[in-house]
């Protein structure tokens, strides 16, 4: 089954570390995240990130996210692999980029395959987007 999902999501914790780690003007630093989900998946998440951030601004992040949901009325989890930068630390550039881990879905969302996308609004707002599969 071919399906997409798309919504919004609001941060409810952002809890970043001192960076662990500072070069030629780069810091790098541990952040856990907490989120609750509107739209076809409703539910939470916690997301463990590493940033670095450089002189010219925040330019890229990867992580870990495990959501617990339930996703166009199937209950169950799963695990998002992050991929987030900027070409040149500024927000028109930027690209954020998930992929759900595979054999990560539990409940009714075993066997779950797929890739999205969480776009940033001016304001500051979340939303996200998934092209899933459901084996």
């Amino acid at each position: 089954m071919n399906s997409h999902a798309a919504g919004t999501f609001d941060i409810d914790a952002w809890e970043a570390d001192k960076p662990y780690d500072e070069r030629n003007g780069s810091k790098f630093t541990r952040v856990q995240v907490r989120k609750t989900f509107h739209g076809d998946l409703v539910g939470t998440s916690t997301t463990e990130l590493i940033t670095v951030e450089t002189p010219s601004g925040p330019a890229a992040y990867v992580g870990i996210e495990v959501v617990e949901g339930i996703l166009h009325g199937r209950e169950g989890s799963f695990v998002l692999q992050h991929g987030a930068g900027s070409d040149d630390g500024g927000a028109e550039t930027q690209w954020l980029r998930w992929e759900i881990v595979p054999t990560s879905g539990t409940g009714e969302l075993a066997g779950i395959l797929g890739k999205g996308q969480i776009t940033v609004a001016e304001d500051g707002g979340h939303s996200w987007t998934i092209d899933y599969t459901l084996g």
